[in-house]
């Protein structure tokens, strides 16, 4: 097998995993299990919290000490385990400590096959926009294969589990965690990272302009997480009526149009139209998308409006780490896009998981959930978002840092 080949596999099943669990995982926990909805924003912010703290983790042991092929596989093998025995748990407390067991196994993970893929390509700014792409491709079929999984389970009821979406995010480990063994060898790097290198950027915050950009991308993150965690139980409440059994296969329209929108969208407008234009679109995706969850009528336009994701996502946040990369002195390139990550997929997804949990327990009452009230949240702060990029906002070439 090649090695592009090998990477391939690496990202389809390391976004199957997550795939597998992630969208559809709080409609378990609040419609089986009766979790609340500030448990469930609890339990979802465990892998933000995990980001944080990776650096510390796999990363070091991979950039010191083992190839991180062997890295990555015995993260793998012990978080599937430990995803297994976690799908047959109902009790709160215990599968709140096993989520963030969990999550400290996996989140290493992200930034590791990221890594190796770096490193075994050839040219990687050519090549690895295609390899990653096979990660959305994963999430897309993890998702189709427990609509499936759960249709043939009404079909035959032999095949029905209460956790099957965890029991399926485990058993993708597992095969990840075997597959990785033939990822190319990769060995420690001597001149391995501090795992507090983003530290070196943070005096990128001394411009104005880039303090705005990092503000209003923190704000956007934590209104993310109103999708990632709520929107399952939202499309299968009586408001629109999405089955159980479908609702994993009807959120894959996001993932669909985000592959659109990076492959065909995005390299249109960014040389066009520019970094600001560009991400001005993007964040008024998000308004325009939880209006319409707002009105929840009808329930195809809502549906529909799943593919908003690839705008909202690619022409936001892709093109967020690319205006850091432009903008960052080439010396601390590297330090920069740590602490961009740091702040929207740390900082901003931890707090938006339990803010968007929060939220939901408030407008929640003996009669259900309050969908229209809950999303009218995220709707007004990202109308907000939007009018302050559009009105600070400055596009610069290049930071001038003193």
């Amino acid at each position: 097998m090649s090695a592009k080949f090998r990477l391939s596999v690496m990202m389809f099943l390391q976004y199957a995993i997550w795939g597998a669990w992630a969208p559809v995982l709080s409609d378990y926990l609040i419609n089986k299990l009766g979790f609340s909805g500030a448990q469930v924003g609890a339990i979802y912010s465990l892998l933000p919290l995990a980001t944080i703290l990776s650096p510390f983790i796999g990363g070091q042991l991979a950039d010191r000490y083992f190839p991180t092929q062997k890295v990555i596989a015995f993260l793998q093998l012990f978080g599937g385990g430990l995803l297994i025995y976690t799908s047959t748990v109902t009790h709160y407390p215990t599968l709140m400590g096993l989520m963030l067991f969990y999550s400290l196994l996996y989140a290493p993970t992200l930034a590791l096959t990221n890594s190796i893929a770096f490193i075994n390509l050839e040219n990687s700014e050519k090549e690895f926009g295609i390899i990653r792409v096979w990660g959305t491709i994963g999430w897309i079929v993890a998702g189709l294969s427990l609509a499936g999984w759960r249709y043939l389970g009404e079909a035959l009821p032999s095949f029905t589990y209460r956790g099957d979406t965890l029991l399926l995010a485990g058993l993708f480990s597992l095969i990840m965690g075997i597959f990785s063994f033939k990822l190319p060898h990769t060995p420690p790097q001597k001149d391995a990272p501090k795992p507090w290198a983003f530290l070196e950027a943070v005096k990128m915050l001394r411009d104005k302009n880039f303090l705005i950009f990092i503000i209003i991308s923190f704000v956007v993150a934590t209104e993310l997480q109103f999708y990632y965690v709520l929107t399952a139980p939202y499309l299968t409440s009586k408001v629109i009526g999405v089955s159980s059994s479908a609702v994993s296969g009807v959120m894959v329209i996001a993932q669909i149009a985000e592959i659109f929108v990076m492959a065909l969208l995005l390299p249109y407008f960014l040389p066009r139209y520019g970094i600001k234009k560009t991400m001005v679109i993007g964040v008024l995706a998000w308004p325009i998308r939880y209006i319409i969850f707002v009105i929840a009528y009808p329930a195809w336009l809502v549906i529909a409006s799943l593919a908003l994701h690839g705008f909202c996502y690619v022409f936001f946040f892709t093109a967020a780490f690319i205006y850091v990369d432009e903008v960052a002195p080439r010396d601390i390139r590297a330090s920069a896009q740590s602490l961009i990550a740091i702040v929207v997929l740390g900082l901003g997804n931890f707090l938006g998981s339990l803010f968007s949990g929060w939220i939901q327990t408030v407008f929640t009452t003996e009669a259900g959930t309050n969908w229209r009230g809950v999303f009218s949240i995220p709707a007004v702060l990202t109308i907000l978002c939007a009018l302050a990029f559009v009105a600070f906002f400055r596009e610069k070439k290049k930071l001038e840092l003193t």
